[in-house]
């Protein structure tokens, strides 16, 4: 062999082994597969399928459009999310805000000690205008009533806030008037600190043929899998030990799915819900979702109704999310 052929060769295997380190650091430093295992607490109450269907179908059809353009609605719909929220036990506060002369309101539940740190689930409750919006949002804002339910009577140690946000959709996405806008800038003002946020984003489209699931990114495909069948926890670069921590509670659940997503600046739909409001502010925020468009291809359309979601698998992810605020706010 020739000194010019062995130098081609070295430097194909040079190039071979460098894209194979390459590719193995981002299937690491992207996906977290290494997060450990949680425990479930035996004897904990299990979330409900039938109450969550419920729910999704009071906001779809008895308060229906709620859009921004149809403020009275959003008010009827806070109402029904607040009721639920105190008959789980919960103190309530209505933050209401004005846009362009309309109100609006974000509905807040707390429990816990006075903690100058804070635990945050949210979820909007708006539409992108005249649709049912069962997946998004009503399908959240459902999970984060039923986990009001289910951490009734939970010994706390830190502050929790479910919050219920108005305005997430356009025209005021990414705005100061999204209502996770107003809400992260008046935990500011009080000088609170976040300990964790969760946007709770669309959680009740599930499906498990194979080619069901897209990516924002081609390459992407090489570490997930090709059916939509899983729950996905999405952090930001640079915090992905709180992510390594909420995908292992979320895994807690049994049965279900969960993926995590380290993403670095930049990656397309990373920042599409309210945690983007708490990461403007450096504050550790995930949003957990059944990847919305890059699944369900009802999104945004008139075909986003209740008949059309798995509340099975909804509720394995409601009790993940509470195996969530036990992790992060059960204990210092």
């Amino acid at each position: 062999m020739t000194g010019w052929v062995k130098r081609m060769v070295m430097g194909i295997l040079g190039a071979a082994v460098l894209l194979m380190v390459t590719g193995i650091w981002a299937w690491f430093t992207l996906t977290r597969p290494f997060c450990g295992s949680h425990r479930t607490a035996a004897g904990m109450p299990a979330a409900d399928p039938a109450r969550l269907r419920t729910a999704v179908e009071t906001l779809c059809a008895d308060f229906a459009p709620r859009d921004h353009a149809h403020p009275e609605n959003l008010d009827r719909a806070a109402d029904f999310i607040a009721a639920r929220f105190e008959g789980a036990g919960w103190a309530v506060e209505r933050q209401r805000y004005d846009v362009r002369g309309l109100g609006y309101q974000n509905v807040i539940a707390r429990a816990g000690p006075d903690t100058r740190e804070v635990v945050v689930i949210g979820a909007h409750y708006d539409t992108a205008g005249d649709q049912p919006g069962a997946d998004d949002n009503a399908s959240a804002v459902a999970g984060v009533m039923e986990l009001a339910r289910l951490l009734a009577g939970e010994p706390l140690k830190t502050r929790v806030e479910l919050v219920a946000y108005s305005l997430e959709e356009p025209p005021h996405f990414r705005t100061e008037h999204m209502g996770s806008a107003v809400h992260a800038r008046r935990l500011a003002e009080r000088g609170a600190e976040v300990r964790l946020m969760v946007a709770v984003e669309m959680i009740g489209c599930f499906e498990d043929a194979p080619g069901t699931q897209e990516y924002p990114m081609a390459f992407l495909k090489l570490f997930y899998p090709s059916a939509g069948n899983f729950i996905a926890v999405v952090g930001k670069w640079g915090q992905g030990r709180t992510l390594c921590r909420v995908k292992r509670a979320m895994r807690s659940s049994g049965g279900l799915p969960v993926h995590a997503l380290n993403a670095p600046a930049g990656t397309p739909g990373a920042d599409l819900s309210d945690h983007r409001n708490y990461w403007a502010r450096g504050w550790p925020a995930v949003m957990v979702t059944d990847t919305a468009f890059m699944r369900n291809p009802r999104y945004h359309t008139a075909d986003d109704t209740p008949d059309t979601l798995d509340y099975a698998r909804m509720a394995r992810t409601v009790e993940g999310l509470r195996a969530v605020v036990r992790e992060f706010a059960g204990r210092r």
